[in-house]
């Protein structure tokens, strides 16, 4: 068996605990999480403070509301699913099938996380008289914070290496901002707590961040070059080939 070919069969390990691995390095998503489950009542009580705070304001001001629903639908988890979808077959086609497989697993993976934490903290969503807007499920963590955050995240890894210098601190500015903007839409809309979408963001980050620790992983048992911290994939941008088994 080959290097690449014994790389190859560790990767799909290593991937599978990724998940193991986010929860080691997302330590303060379990704190809120456990203090949520618990009912701390600081926590509870700023909830709640924040939230009844910010539906005064929305009862007040239907342009605020109109541009967080928009907000919301723009960068809805599911556009980010579908973007990166298409994005990873484009990679399948032009031959960077580990950069695919990656892609796919980040961002379908959080969709799963975030599926099974909502069904086991089995939060409920703020419940406000007049509500500005609903949604279904539950709370905890938020899917639109957690996803526009891993979304975001895997657009920067992958354009990164394509852009020239000058245009990557505004596109990193850029991939920071859009998901504190889709926590602030949430919560501004009456459809999460704060402390639910902080865990979305902190997930997210902890997620992205573990899986491509695996990646980088594979890159080495490979042979290849540690990628530098702006740059997901140098092949991409020095014209390494990727390893092929056999």
């Amino acid at each position: 068996m080959t290097r690449v070919e014994r790389a190859d069969r560790r990767l799909g390990l290593r991937l599978a605990l990724a998940l193991v691995a986010t929860f080691g390095l997302g330590v303060p998503f379990m704190l809120l999480a456990l203090l949520v489950r618990a009912r701390w009542e600081p926590l509870i009580g700023l909830d709640t403070v924040v939230a009844d705070g910010l539906h005064r304001v929305a009862l007040r001001s239907a342009w605020l509301v109109d541009t967080l629903t928009m907000l919301s639908t723009v960068f809805d988890p599911v556009v980010f699913r579908v973007v990166l979808t298409l994005a990873a077959l484009w990679l399948l086609r032009v031959g960077r099938r580990r950069l695919a497989v990656w892609t796919l697993v980040t961002v379908w993976g959080a969709a799963l996380l975030g599926w099974g934490l909502k069904v086991v903290v089995a939060r409920a969503r703020p419940d406000l008289v007049d509500a500005v807007a609903t949604a279904p499920g539950r709370s905890f963590p938020s899917g639109h914070a957690l996803g526009s955050t891993v979304g975001a995240a895997v657009l920067l890894l992958l354009v990164m290496p394509l852009l020239r210098r000058a245009w990557r601190g505004v596109t990193l500015a850029v991939a920071v901002l859009v998901p504190l903007v889709v926590a602030f839409a949430r919560v501004g809309l009456g459809v999460h707590y704060l402390t639910d979408v902080t865990a979305g963001l902190v997930l997210g980050l902890a997620w992205v961040t573990a899986t491509s620790a695996v990646f980088e992983w594979w890159r080495r048992d490979v042979g290849l070059p540690p990628s530098p911290a702006t740059e997901a994939e140098p092949e991409l941008s020095t014209g390494v080939p990727e390893p092929r088994a056999g």
